[in-house]
């Protein structure tokens, strides 16, 4: 998957995009395999809900989050609004880049929540609004999982 330009400040991909980035451009790593796993540093199967990293580890730059992309949702809402913040504040400061593991799901789908919930560059009534107005102009094959999740969820994350 190739490199995914929204703005020159905002880009989405996948694993082969993690780290072909410039030093001072801050960049969330949407999956747990490996990005998560490595920044954590467990080699269990996965953490205890209750490890303080169990969610999301972040650094200065980078944002690691514990996210697989079932079919059936298994995401928790504050782990988006995690991403949001720390996407938002990171947009503000610089350059973001924001990757999964193939860039067609996880990823995409997080820039599409930051340009509709906290920048104002898509629609913010439903997913469905903003997904129809994000796949007109990027591409875009979120999976069932985070799919349903986004709608059932969509008034309940921050703007």
């Amino acid at each position: 998957m190739t490199q995914t330009f929204i703005s020159e400040r905002l880009s989405y991909g996948g694993q082969d995009t993690c780290k072909a980035h410039p030093p001072d451009q801050a960049v969330v790593h949407a999956c747990k395999e490996p990005c998560h796993r490595s920044a954590v540093g467990y080699t269990a199967k996965s953490l205890a809900p209750a490890h303080p990293n169990y969610l999301a580890h972040r650094t200065k730059t980078d944002l690691y989050l514990n996210l697989i992309d079932p079919p059936v949702p298994l995401f928790k809402l504050e782990s988006f609004e995690i991403a949001l913040d720390f996407m938002h504040t990171a947009y503000k400061a610089g350059p973001l880049h924001i990757h999964c593991n193939q860039g067609q799901s996880r990823a995409p789908s997080l820039a599409l929540l930051l340009m509709a919930k906290r920048l104002g560059h898509l629609p913010n009534s439903s997913y469905a609004e903003a997904r129809s107005a994000f796949e007109a102009l990027y591409p875009y094959s979120p999976g069932k999982g985070i799919a349903r999740f986004l709608t059932d969820n969509w008034g309940g994350l921050s703007s």
